[in-house]
Parts: structure tokens; C-alpha cells; sequence
């Protein structure tokens, strides 16, 4: 399918639940790009979910976010339960305009929905000088190194940085696995790699089923679970929002507010000296590590971001949806009266 379609398809199931033109684009723009991008956890397959919660009044079709408390380059936000890649696009916003004046400038948010592929926001805090920083939490989903029970989320984070030529971009979450891809794993009735999840009894798992009735598992085991205990803290802690158990399923009750929260950095880069020397800094830091040697028989060697870029280079504007997702797609354009793009 054309990605253009697709987008338009998206603006339109969301106009349908009552997303203003501008919020719907946003939303629509970042799920079709993660797709692109070959991250197709984060984008259109969640949309029945976000419909859902949209007509069940658990995302705020109209809210933008407002700010309940400054301090100097810190800033508190309630995301007032809007759509993700609304309030994120606002924060990353507000972080720039900190920093511009303080060298740093932080927001906290609160009450938050999930964003996609938080690198997006951190490259748009790049694109503005700026090293971006974000961060999210989620409902837990792994345990304690050796435990058997869901504590902490799997707490993505995403660092960029502009260059003279690409921006360079950390975008990760703290599990061995995402549990977007273990879904899609259990719709197409495909395995899992091992190491990714344990099932409910807390034994490593490589059936998808029982690893989304389980745990995933942190990614370098305490290292990971340790950043992701304090990603928890670092979202919900300042934006005096839930951490842990407070955060509720992205698939439980609809009517139920997901109340996930976020941290935004952003470090503005000519506080500290002349941008145009990080730049070439960072620049060729990047072109000696894609230069650098390759073991026998692997790939070139990449800097973080350019697969993304390149899955999107090569998709040339055409997405392939998982059969499970097209379905879903499609019958929620029935029931919205719209038509489903065949091309």
C-alpha cells in the first residue's frame, strides 16, 4: 500500500472519533513513519487500539497538554490523556525554548498515551541544535534478575544528536524484545527469539502466546533492569505521575486511562560552544565508525539511525501491512464509512 493512502486512511479513522485536522496529521504522519522505517510495533497496527480508547473517552481527542509548573529550564506537564504524538510534539517543543534560554531545558509529563517511536521527538529536538533526550515509562512488564513477576516497564529512552551530515539516534527499550513485536509474533502464530520473555511462571519462553501472558526480559539483564527502574523514576517521579503498577495496560479496559509518563532533555548544544564544532565532531566520529572494519562475512558496519533511514529509502513510499493489521484497518474503515485503499 502507498504510504500516502495509508496516511490518509489514518487521518481519516481518527477525524471519524473527532481529531481536529492538525492532531489527526500528527498522529497519522508518525505511525505511517515508523512503519516506514521498519518499526511496525510502534505505528498503524496500534491504531484499533487507539480508536478504541478514543471512543471509549480514555485518549482526549481534543488535548494538547497544558503546563502546571515552571521553574527556571524545568517544566511540568499534564498530557491531559491526549494522543501521544500531540503532547510529545508540544513538550520536545517547550524543551527547545528551555534551553534556548538556560542551556538546558527539561519537561516532565504526566497523564501521558503512547508516543511510537520516541527517537522521533528526540530528532526533533536535533533538528532545533539541541541533544534530544526522552524518555517513557510503561506498565511493568519484566522482572528483578531473578525474579518471576512484572515490576518495572520496559522504559524505552532515545538519544539524538545532529551532525554536519545525518543525525545520529539511540532509540531503544530496555527489553531484549519489544512486546509490539511479540504481538505481531503471536497474530502471524511465529516463534519468538530466545531470551526475549519468560512465561507467567517466570521460565525463558520462545512461545509468543505465553510470553505476552508473561514477562520480558531486560536487555543485558541487571544493566538493563537497572536503567529501566530508574527511566520509571526519571518520567514518573518528577512529573509526580504513576510509576509501576499505576500505569495501566496499553490493551486493558479502554475506558481506562493508560496515564503512562515522559521525560523530555533537551541540551542546547551552543551553550556549551560553537555548534559547528560538535558537528564535524560528531560527524566524523560517525564516518570513522561506518569506515571501521567488518568480522568475515558481516554487513557494513552502521551508526545508530541509519537503518531507519535506509528501511525508508527502500521502501520508497509503500508500506506491507501484517495480514492481522490490514484486516483490522479494514474493518474499521467499514464501520467508519470509509473507503479502504487497495493501492
Amino acid at each position: 500500500m502507498k504510504a500516502a493512502s495509508l496516511q490518509a486512511l489514518v487521518e481519516g479513522l481518527l477525524a471519524a472519533k473527532g481529531v481536529p485536522a492538525g492532531p489527526a496529521r500528527e498522529t497519522a504522519e508518525a505511525r505511517v513513519a515508523a512503519d516506514l522505517e521498519g518499526l511496525p510495533s510502534h505505528g498503524v497496527m496500534l491504531l484499533p487500539m487507539v480508536l478504541e480508547r478514543l471512543a471509549a473517552g480514555s485518549v482526549c481527542a481534543t488535548a494538547q497538554g497544558v503546563v502546571v509548573h515552571e521553574d527556571r529550564g524545568a517544566v511540568v506537564m499534564d498530557a491531559q490523556n491526549a494522543l501521544g504524538q500531540v503532547s510529545a510534539r508540544r513538550a520536545a517543543d517547550i524543551a527547545v525554548e528551555k534551553a534556548r534560554a538556560h542551556g538546558l531545558g527539561a519537561v516532565s509529563v504526566r497523564n501521558g498515551f503512547h508516543i511510537a517511536a520516541a527517537g522521533r521527538f528526540a530528532l526533533q529536538m536535533a533538528a532545533q541544535g539541541c541533544i534530544g533526550i526522552v524518555s517513557s515509562n510503561t506498565r511493568p512488564l519484566m522482572p528483578a534478575p531473578g525474579g518471576a513477576e512484572r515490576v518495572v516497564g520496559n522504559n524505552p529512552i532515545a538519544i539524538a544528536c545532529p551532525t554536519a551530515g545525518e543525525p545520529i539516534v539511540v532509540d531503544l527499550a530496555l527489553s531484549a524484545g519489544a512486546m509490539g513485536r511479540i504481538r505481531m509474533a503471536e497474530a502471524a502464530l511465529a516463534p519468538i527469539p530466545e531470551g526475549w520473555a519468560a512465561d507467567a511462571q517466570g521460565t525463558p519462553t520462545t512461545d509468543a502466546a505465553a510470553a505476552v501472558l508473561g514477562m520480558l526480559l531486560p536487555s543485558g539483564g541487571p544493566k538493563g533492569f537497572g536503567l529501566a527502574l530508574m527511566m520509571d523514576l526519571l518520567c514518573g517521579g518528577l512529573s509526580q505521575g504513576n510509576v509501576g503498577d499505576a500505569v495501566t495496560g496499553l490493551y486493558g479496559d479502554p475506558a481506562v486511562p493508560y496515564g503512562c509518563a515522559h521525560f523530555f532533555l533537551a541540551i542546547d548544544i551552543a551553550a556549551f560552544g560553537p555548534p559547528e564544532t560538535f558537528a564535524a565532531t560528531a560527524a566524523a566520529l560517525a564516518a570513522r565508525i561506518r569506515a571501521s572494519q567488518t568480522a568475515p562475512g558481516a554487513p557494513p558496519v552502521r551508526v545508530p539511525g541509519d537503518r531507519a533511514r535506509a528501511n525508508t529509502a527502500t521502501a520508497q513510499g509503500r508500506i506491507t501491512l501484517a495480514p492481522a493489521t490490514a484486516r483490522a484497518l479494514a474493518a474499521a474503515a467499514a464501520s467508519a464509512s470509509l473507503p479502504y485503499p487497495e493501492d
